[in-house]
């Protein structure tokens, strides 16, 4: 990983064009090859960013940087205050805790929890940006991505939407629709969600793995 500390201007040219002016900003190139703009505020998410596949040219004072679909990311670099590199290795992965692991593997058997008639692809189905949870067929034989979490929040719904931009850019694979599964779901998530037309499904954990409560088996 590429960490550069500098002041710059960023064009963005593509379905829409973006400009922003001349600061201090943290630029970031990733092994994958993918290019973020940070400043020092906004959590985690990029000002602006090109995710791979990407090809990034550099000339004296200069970025561009380029995807497949041919849109751009100029950056104008007036000074440079850091440039370092590390490479960070091979990652484990995201470790999921043992009822969101879990709820995954239930619910990969009870598609039926979420219709008729549906069948799993994968799980864990692979992306460049991380897996998806559970990747499914409805009954229309469509793509749904579903994210499980124990307790869903915003951060699953920006999770989720990132996942869908890239598998609906797959022209093998659109349109792919997502839910958000979880046992709970904090009602700002449940709003972003549907305002995205994400589909928002609560499990019943206990009664997916068939818990016995009050002398009945569930």
């Amino acid at each position: 990983m590429r960490l550069v500390i500098a002041r710059c201007s960023v064009d963005y040219v593509g379905r829409l064009t973006a400009h922003l002016p001349p600061a201090l900003r943290l630029l970031i190139v990733k092994a994958d090859g993918s290019v973020l703009v940070h400043s020092d505020g906004g959590s985690y998410k990029p000002l602006n960013w090109m995710s791979p596949p990407c090809r990034l040219t550099e000339e004296p004072g200069r970025w561009s940087v380029t995807n497949k679909a041919g849109e751009t990311l100029e950056i104008t670099i007036d000074e440079v205050l850091s440039d370092t590199s590390v490479d960070l290795g091979i990652d484990p992965g995201l470790v999921k805790d043992g009822v969101e692991a879990h709820l995954q593997e239930l619910l990969a058997v009870q598609l039926e929890l979420l219709g008729d008639g549906w069948r799993l692809v994968r799980r864990e189905y692979p992306t460049p940006i991380g897996p998806v949870d559970l990747m499914c067929r409805d009954e229309s034989e469509h793509g749904v991505a579903v994210e499980l979490k124990r307790h869903a929040t915003i951060d699953a719904v920006e999770q989720l939407t990132r996942y869908l931009e890239y598998l609906n850019r797959d022209p093998l694979l659109r349109p792919v629709a997502g839910i958000l599964a979880a046992q709970s779901i904090a009602p700002q998530a449940r709003t972003l969600a549907e305002d995205r037309g994400i589909r928002c499904v609560v499990l019943d954990y206990d009664t997916m793995r068939g818990v016995i409560r009050d002398g009945t088996l569930f």
